[in-house]
């Protein structure tokens, strides 16, 4: 089984901690989208599982329509929650709170943001969900349409890059990646 790893496309809180705040697409990300649906049309995706997140799942939504699969929500597919730093830059992080803000830098990933998940449950959560969905399937490819943390941790603890390379791999909206028994393809 081969899962193909989505980032969903772009909202109006792209630059902020988003997390398990639900914004919809805008415009540049509905296009974003179309891009990426345009780059997929060769590949033969026979299943779709998404983030319940509206942005995730109308980036699923549209992937399902495109190869004739009705998504799967799976609320383990979210992003880390962010508690009291939802919705913010981290400008106005660092204007708030500098002194935990350069903890949380320095100590990441072993320090939460005040009131939000901690990293080792959200990791949790993530790593047993996609060992879940590696024993659903013996062939063919699945579409998982998420966020950039949840990518990170596939990419360091699944397929054993460093955290740096993860993080520049999910950078760009609607971006992927291919994953086959641990490995990256």
């Amino acid at each position: 089984m081969t899962l193909l790893f989505i980032r969903h496309a772009e909202t109006d809180l792209a630059g902020r901690f988003c997390g398990h705040s639900d914004p919809p697409l805008n415009t540049k990300g509905l296009k974003q989208m179309e891009q990426m649906l345009k780059e997929l049309e060769r590949d033969c995706i026979d299943a779709v599982y998404t983030s319940d997140l509206v942005r995730a799942r109308t980036t699923a939504d549209a992937i399902g329509r495109a190869f004739g699969v009705k998504p799967v929500i799976m609320p383990e597919l979210r992003e880390m929650f962010f508690g009291e730093w939802e919705m913010l830059s981290w400008t106005e992080i660092e204007l708030r709170d500098p002194v935990y803000a350069q903890r949380w830098s320095a100590e990441f990933p072993h320090l939460p943001a005040p009131g939000g998940e901690r990293f080792e449950d959200f990791q949790s959560r993530v790593l047993r969900c996609v060992k879940e969905l590696f024993s659903w399937h013996e062939h063919g490819m699945a579409a998982v349409v998420t966020h950039a943390g949840v990518m990170r941790v596939v990419l360091q603890a699944i397929c054993g890059l460093e955290a740096q390379d993860a993080w520049k791999r999910t950078q760009s909206y609607c971006g992927y990646f291919r994953c086959q028994a641990g490995k990256l393809i």
